[in-house]
């Protein structure tokens, strides 16, 4: 990366470039963390543009922790705001101030994923759905989706009762339990941020006035709803900084709109095309990659540093002797000097990790899954955060998970009773427990010390720290003590890190008004995986989406047949929107290697395709002088791959001539005369308007008029 204190010309007009609608391209590795941080502090230090009128939004906490690390770095310490934050991370701060308007209070929890499917399982429970047949994943798919197609915040939560019958049973049960104890999931934060935007012009108003200058990081990941908030808070000053990167949006599939980005009507455009991070030689590959879409803005990445080792391909015979000569070659290089850490082992899909693992277990490489369950998710963690959340929030879920946690003989008979009450009275199960824990069923003592533990740990709430709440409530509940004899050391060890980073937050924020326990549940349970990762000393595996974001010296992809990568599902199903973002996928796995890339396929049966697995059209894409190829490659397989590819083609770009037009009339069997409204040549379908409706009708059924 560029120094600190040095920016190169481009960077440089990026930073001084204040006023209107900017967009900065950003070739991966160019530098644009150092843009954004440069920009905030000449904004402050030269403009004198008080920091609680700047937004600077990315999309991790760790990306936006460093980044005011870094501007606390260039400016006075108390220069650096809270503004400073991801999408979600604003949307929280936005509704702590504005969601009085519509009834929710500044303490309101955050549903994590782990959350959301606790959420689901109870509602699925108590509606009936067998859970073997509607897995839980499936039932919050429709959930969101409900969500994204219906007015249910003024429905449901505002209107409370009004047009809930157009609702299904599941989805009403669902938000109206988060309302209960007003939980909000990401998608919820986005959408109540937008409502409150949209339907109350003092609170539109009153943003759009404070938000002087807007900074958007990686920009072409922003979803529709996103560049909505984005673009209404901006709407006064105008005073818009995007940057980003198209040739890395490789999350379109899952709502990111690179439209928005390359279509953005900008007054400056700055193209960032040196590289810190790569060799001349990795470069090259990438760029002659990435030239093929047509979904982009024209850049060619450059460097200045050294040529480095030329780009390797490796063919091998089958999966295993694949996977081997990867083993190898860390073997070698590990061996020859380099550390373990500075490898990164990377494959389109989870299930190509399976042959390699073996490999490195019969090298006596140690290596780790990137990915698995995230810091935030593990048990002990939950259970942890379960006390505070109980306490801030009085939640259900919470209650739940620690009623017998260490065990206090409340089972599901005492459970069934508590809900009842708590329903005919309307009120949470802590607060139902307080009210009857005089009545038999309720009257034991661990329940009573139960109760005494959170009215203790109210009252020191008034005068105690974070972290001292969390280790009172930790050692009177006696988990701490159950974990010091679990099997497991780690989770001890993992609960022992949680108090330390509650402290570290304490010292973050200690500048801050509003910090609180509240504050505290709700930042985070904003993050991500991406933003715990602990720095290991093995070897990384994972999947290419994971590695967004990072770089290693010494990168190897694998599993490049034509199929796997890029993967004819996402081209069958997206057509040339697919095509693309698997070559963007390309794109950023070789950007991610600094000082050496290796490219790894091999021959045996493909299981995506059934039938044999050819070279990836990836590697055809490569200039013969970029690559050196190790292993023997049958001109046939390559002729496979160019005879995959043009079937692939036909498919998505049928060469079919449309057997109508738009205007003709015609004749059905059945539905009678009507006249071509629209034409989908590839599929030989029409949508043709008849007396009683439009239809959409294979062309081979129609006849002329």
């Amino acid at each position: 990366m560029t120094d600190e204190n040095t920016l190169n010309k481009k960077q440089q007009e990026a930073v001084e470039t204040t006023e209107g609608r900017v967009k900065i391209v950003a070739g991966a590795g160019s530098g644009k963390t150092s843009v954004l941080v440069h920009r905030y502090a000449y904004l402050v230090n030269e403009l004198g543009i008080d920091p609680n009128n700047i937004l600077c939004m990315t999309f991790t906490n760790k990306a936006a922790a460093e980044m005011k690390n870094r501007i606390g770095k260039l400016t006075a310490s108390s220069n650096v705001n809270d503004y400073v934050c991801t999408i979600h991370g604003f949307c929280v701060k936005f509704i702590r101030r504005e969601g009085y308007r519509i009834g929710f209070p500044k303490n309101f929890s955050i549903l994590d994923e782990e959350d959301e499917k606790t959420l689901a399982i109870q509602v699925m429970d108590e509606c009936g759905i067998n859970r073997n047949e509607e897995t839980v994943k499936g039932f919050l798919r429709g959930i969101r989706i409900g969500k994204s197609m219906s007015p249910y915040i003024s429905d449901l939560w505002i209107g409370k009762t009004e047009n809930s019958s157009s609702y299904s049973g599941p989805f009403y049960k669902y938000v109206m339990k988060q309302l209960k104890s007003f939980s909000l999931s990401f998608t919820d934060l986005i959408n109540l941020t937008i409502y409150i935007l949209e339907n109350f012009e003092e609170a539109r108003l009153y943003w759009q006035d404070k938000l002087n200058y807007i900074m958007i990081d990686e920009a072409q990941d922003c979803n529709t709803d996103e560049w909505n908030i984005v673009e209404t808070l901006a709407a006064n000053y105008q005073n818009l900084f995007i940057v980003g990167d198209p040739d890395q949006c490789i999350y379109e599939w899952r709502g990111a709109a690179p439209d928005f980005f390359l279509e953005f009507k900008a007054d400056t455009q700055i193209i960032l095309d040196e590289n810190y991070r790569s060799t001349p030689n990795i470069l090259n590959v990438a760029n002659s990659i990435i030239v093929h879409n047509k979904m982009r803005i024209e850049k060619n990445l450059i460097t200045n540093l050294a040529e480095g080792k030329i780009v390797l391909h490796y063919h091998g015979k089958d999966e295993k002797d694949e996977s081997d000569w990867i083993a190898k070659q860390i073997k070698n290089l590990i061996e020859a000097g380099a550390k373990p850490k500075d490898f990164a082992i990377l494959y389109r899909a989870s299930y190509l990790s399976r042959s390699i693992e073996q490999a490195l277990v019969e090298k006596n490489l140690k290596y780790t899954m990137w990915g698995g369950v995230r810091f935030f998710e593990r048990k002990e963690i939950k259970d942890s955060l379960a006390y505070l959340r109980l306490l801030a929030f009085e939640d259900d879920m919470s209650f739940m998970r620690i009623i017998n946690l260490p065990k206090r003989s409340f089972g599901k008979v005492s459970m069934e009773k508590l809900q009842t009450i708590a329903n005919d009275n309307n009120c949470s199960l802590l607060e139902a427990l307080r009210q009857n824990i005089r009545k038999p069923e309720f009257d034991k003592e661990q329940l009573r010390n139960f109760l005494f533990l959170f009215e203790k740990a109210n009252e020191l709430r008034k005068t105690s720290s974070i972290s001292d709440i969390f280790d009172y409530m930790l050692t009177e509940s006696g988990l701490k003590e159950e974990l010091r004899f679990t099997v497991e050391e780690e989770r001890l060890e993992n609960v022992a890190e949680l108090a330390s980073s509650i402290k570290y937050y304490e010292e973050l924020n200690e500048n801050e008004e509003d910090v609180s326990l509240d504050t505290y549940l709700q930042d985070i349970a904003l993050y991500t995986n991406a933003d715990y990762k602990k720095d290991s000393s093995s070897i990384k595996l994972m999947t290419i989406h994971q590695a967004k974001g990072l770089e290693f010296p010494y990168v190897f992809v694998l599993g490049l047949s034509e199929g796997i990568f890029p993967n004819h599902r996402s081209i069958r199903e997206r057509r040339k929107k697919g095509e693309e973002e698997e070559r963007r996928l390309m794109y950023v796995a070789v950007t991610r290697a600094e000082k050496a890339l290796f490219l790894t396929e091999s021959e045996g049966f493909n299981r995506s395709t059934k039938s044999s697995k050819y070279p990836s059209r990836f590697l055809m894409e490569i200039g013969d002088n970029l690559l050196e190829v190790e292993g023997d490659i049958d001109p046939i397989l390559l002729e496979g791959t160019k005879n995959l590819v043009k079937q692939i083609e036909n498919e998505i770009n049928p060469n079919i001539k449309s057997l109508f037009a738009i205007g003709d009339k015609v004749v059905h069997k059945v539905f009678g005369i009507g006249e071509i409204i629209e034409v989908t040549p590839e599929r030989d379908s029409y949508k043709v308007q008849f007396e009683k409706g439009s239809r959409n009708i294979i062309g081979r059924v129609l006849k002329h008029i």
